[in-house]
């Protein structure tokens, strides 16, 4: 989209909300009302920096621009909803107040719902700043599993979703996710797409943490959809270097045990896709469940699926897999958006049934474009196999 159309239409959301707001200021300042569109317009101006400034990302100024320009949008998004909330609430007292002008005081209403909606979206917008730059907490999890071997239960997996390195997500950010990963001690890694915002060029020397992840059977990577916007082929290069196994609707047989005092092994199958939308970008690439467990072992107990989008579930289902791991939703990052995510997922978040299939969704690890979650934490998912009762 031409930069002149992002900022014709930044100018005009922006200026929604001054009309919905400033004038009701007024009554706290006379020059609030001023203030506040001075303040509307030079965010409407540097809203779009975060994406028309990503070719200079390194330059200092530039990255000090981005991260500016993605909380306006953060700030803008919760101001827009709750200044329409705001007229949608007013609406019935004014049509009282057409009827019975004595009846209440609709100015005062109107003043102090407007002070009310800019200070709730200022302190959504500074807590979910603090909520996405933190590491990520670790959320654990056990998936009962009927009839599961001694040699799986226990089995765990550590996954981290959705990190996004890119233009304010960089080495040190991913490294304390790699941090706290490792202090989990598991036996496999996965990371379900969408890890990276940008290209080889730009962002490479950023994922180099992801080398010194640590479990008993390694790391295992499927794409995203943002793996296609930044260059999949050139990524999956660079991942398979740093040693993170890429799993392009195929899979890799584990034996797994506990340890060498019980030598009883257990085979597992690790399978992954993928985008679910891969196809648009390349007809080869288009993600297939029943391929990635062609000629798996009949004789494997258990078959895990990692898939970027939830919505892959069905066809997982239909393949035979026992559990999805997905990210792709963030949760809905931040209020309101996550009530909209069921419009193009079956699951928001957490673990859910499909049939005799498990998924489990994550909230994601870091964040896209607004630094801000609330409502909706990043997570590290610590998974675990038990076997369920009898």
């Amino acid at each position: 989209m031409p930069l002149a159309t992002v900022l014709l239409i930044s100018f005009g959301l922006h200026c929604l909300i001054g009309w919905s707001l400033a004038a009701d200021l007024s009554r706290f300042s006379p020059g609030a009302p001023g203030a506040l569109w001075a303040a509307l317009m030079l965010s409407a101006l540097l809203l779009p920096a975060g994406f028309v400034l990503r070719r200079r990302a390194r330059a200092p100024w530039a990255r000090a621009l981005h991260m500016l320009g993605f909380m306006l949008m953060g700030l803008f998004s919760s101001l827009f909803v709750l200044s329409l909330l705001r007229e949608l609430a007013l609406l019935p007292l004014w049509l009282v107040h057409l009827a019975w002008p004595q009846a209440q005081d609709i100015a005062a209403w109107r003043s102090h719902s407007a002070l009310a909606a800019l200070a709730t979206a200022l302190a959504v917008t500074a807590w979910g700043y603090l909520n996405a730059r933190r590491t990520a907490t670790v959320v654990r999890v056990d998936i009962p599993v009927p009839g599961l071997p001694d040699a799986l239960h226990g089995f765990s997996m550590a996954q981290i979703s959705d990190i996004h390195v890119g233009p304010t997500i960089r080495t040190a950010y991913l490294q304390r996710i790699v941090s706290r990963v490792n202090l989990l001690g598991a036996d496999l890694v996965a990371i379900t797409g969408d890890l990276v915002d940008g290209s080889v060029h730009e962002l490479a020397r950023h994922v180099e943490p992801l080398r010194q992840l640590s479990s008993t059977h390694g790391t295992f990577f499927v794409t995203g959809n943002h793996e296609y916007y930044s260059g999949v082929d050139a990524w999956v290069t660079v991942l398979r270097g740093l040693g993170v196994q890429v799993l392009m609707n195929e899979h890799v047989v584990i034996h797994h045990h506990h340890d060498a005092q019980d030598p009883a092994r257990a085979m597992l199958v690790v399978a992954g896709v993928t985008d679910f939308g891969a196809h648009h970008f390349d007809e080869s690439h288009r993600s297939d469940p029943h391929r990635a467990l062609a000629d798996a072992p009949l004789q494997a107990v258990f078959r895990l699926l990692l898939a970027h989008q939830p919505r892959s579930a069905p066809m997982a289902a239909a393949a035979g897999f026992d559990l999805q791991l997905s990210g792709h939703t963030h949760g809905g990052q931040f209020w309101p958006w996550n009530h909209f995510v069921r419009l193009q997922q079956p699951f928001t978040a957490g673990l859910h049934r499909l049939q005799s299939l498990w998924v489990y969704t994550s909230r994601g690890t870091g964040y896209w474009g607004p630094p801000k979650r609330f409502g909706a934490p990043s997570e590290i998912t610590h998974l675990r196999l038990v076997r369920a009762p009898a």
